[in-house]
């Protein structure tokens, strides 16, 4: 059951807290400061975070994350109030390590790393300005600080495909036929798709969240709070594979008269509802007693030395912090003044290739507010191939190469439907190069007779080097910057009809890559002006 607060408290205790408690508050005021100039100067992370919470119902509940640790401490107060404050110049050292991290954040765009880097300096802020006797009562509270980071994106498509998988597997187990092309399938009775509101993802974060602060008020031994942090994990992955095959056969029982539409939605959250308190109810049956506070001792005379140094220790600190945006500032600006890059793609390639006016097809890829775009469809006799190359210079929140909102297609609502992608080893010039290889056909309805098919080949090209991991390709963005160098990328695409199996086609456009790459990279080599 869940536990209660410290009203069990002792006299002594409470007489303890009350008769010290200005000189032990004072002696914290020094961290106030320090935890209110951070975010300050990280204000625009702070409110990057923020603004997610309110646009995504996936991480709305991190509106109570920073109001829950507060009140995890404070109901200690009786173990830490009157632990003597010994600043510890150790821990400036993560702390100038989680600055390295929010610099490369920033300068390579990734929000989460930036989140992660100032949750941290919060959070270590308290051990480096306090001593570790204070914060060793408060470890929890502050790691449960990490979940105001609006992190977990990465994990939608793997979720998504596993549940897709899963869901059509349940379906042929029951005995009913399924043709899956992607993520969309068809059964008898209708067409269905796994989205990305059908992959879960805000199901494992709610539910890893509350599994956590459950597991650490009613548990005592980390053996059991560990337990039960698995278990926040796997159930709600599980019950949305059953809310999908749940959600389906509603809908294939009753005529598709139950579970669409915004039933859709209702069955599936009532049903994760009820998984959820099964899985505390049968928790709470494990719940171990409450231990109890031992009463904090006098304050010692360490703890006014602990004062003065406490105010040194917020001088560094301040200096250190300060420092970051500085240098994230210079860094920042170290372009100022460089005129918009133009890319121009040859009107003719090597081996009877020729620019055509008429486009290969409607599709573009979704790669948002590039700095310059070339686009161009090459003929040499029957065959067809088109190019597309989006750059980016001076890279932003609004315009960046690696963006969750950069991709092939629209996640929902496209006429064009995706297989997912893999990575394949082409030909490169006289090398081998992997190359991220992906199928797209229209109309979108899997039903439905494709009107057209396309292969797609792409990669990226960041500072020089060909890459296709988006991991990869931010920190060499992010050691650019570090450097001062330009964070001149780009994005390379080829793209070609499609047989029915794709596979013959495709062989003549990685033959067009292998042929055609160098002409495609000296014409980036060419983008002008240069900074």
């Amino acid at each position: 059951m869940w536990s209660g607060g410290w009203a069990e408290m002792s006299s002594v205790q409470a007489s303890a807290v009350a008769d010290s408690r200005p000189a032990s508050y004072v002696r914290f005021v020094p961290w106030l400061l320090v935890l209110v100039l951070t975010l300050y100067l990280f204000r625009a992370t702070a409110l990057g975070m923020g603004t997610i919470w309110w646009r995504s119902e996936t991480y709305t509940h991190a509106f109570l994350v920073a109001p829950i640790s507060a009140w995890l401490i404070w109901r200690r107060r009786a173990a830490w109030l009157h632990e003597p404050v010994a600043p510890s110049v150790a821990w400036l050292v993560p702390m100038l390590l989680a600055c390295v991290l929010w610099l490369m954040g920033e300068l390579a765009s990734v929000n989460p790393a930036s989140q992660f880097a100032l949750v941290a300096l919060v959070v270590l802020s308290v051990p480096a300005m306090l001593g570790w006797a204070v914060a060793r009562h408060m470890v929890f509270p502050l790691l449960f600080l990490f979940f105001c980071v609006p992190i977990g994106e990465f994990l939608t498509d793997p979720m998504i495909a596993a549940t897709a998988d899963f869901t059509v597997a349940a379906l042929r187990l029951t005995g009913i036929p399924v043709y899956r092309e992607g993520m969309q399938f068809v059964i008898p009775s209708g067409n269905w798709s796994v989205v990305e509101a059908c992959s879960g993802v805000r199901y494992l974060i709610a539910s890893f969240m509350v599994g956590a602060l459950f597991a650490y008020l009613n548990y005592n031994s980390w053996r059991r709070r560990l337990a039960f942090l698995l278990v926040s994990l796997l159930v709600p992955v599980v019950a949305n594979w059953l809310r999908a095959y749940m959600i389906v056969m509603l809908g294939h029982l009753s005529g598709n008269k139950l579970a669409v539409g915004a039933d859709h939605l209702v069955y599936g959250w009532v049903f994760f509802g009820l998984v959820i308190m099964l899985m505390f109810w049968i928790g709470a049956r494990f719940a171990e007693p409450e231990l109890k506070p031992a009463a904090s001792a006098a304050l010692s005379a360490a703890s006014a030395e602990g004062g003065r140094v406490g105010w040194v220790a917020a001088a560094a600190v301040a200096v250190l912090l300060s420092g970051t945006q500085g240098l994230q500032w210079r860094l920042d600006h170290s372009s100022d003044g460089v005129p918009q890059p133009t890319v121009t793609l040859p009107d003719t390639l090597p081996g009877g290739w020729a620019a055509i006016d008429t486009s290969l097809s409607t599709w573009e890829p979704l790669y948002r507010n590039p700095s310059a775009k070339a686009a161009r469809s090459y003929r040499r006799g029957d065959e067809v191939v088109a190019v597309w190359v989006g750059f980016y210079r001076r890279q932003n929140e609004s315009t960046k190469l690696i963006s969750s909102t950069n991709r092939l297609v629209e996640p929902e609502g496209s006429k064009w439907l995706h297989a997912p992608q893999v990575a394949r080893q082409v030909a490169w010039g006289d090398a081998s190069q992997a190359m991220r290889s992906a199928q797209l056909r229209t109309p979108s309805d899997p039903k439905s007779t494709a009107l057209q098919r396309l292969n797609v080949l792409y990669l990226y090209r960041v500072g020089g080097q060909l890459m296709i991991s988006d991991a990869r390709a931010k920190v060499r963005l992010a050691l650019q910057r570090l450097l001062g160098q330009p964070d001149d990328s780009a994005v390379i695409f080829f793209y070609a009809l499609a047989d029915d199996d794709g596979s013959q086609r495709l062989q003549g456009l990685e033959r067009f890559v292998s042929e055609q790459s160098g002409a495609v990279l000296t014409a980036l080599d060419a983008v002008t002006p240069k900074p």
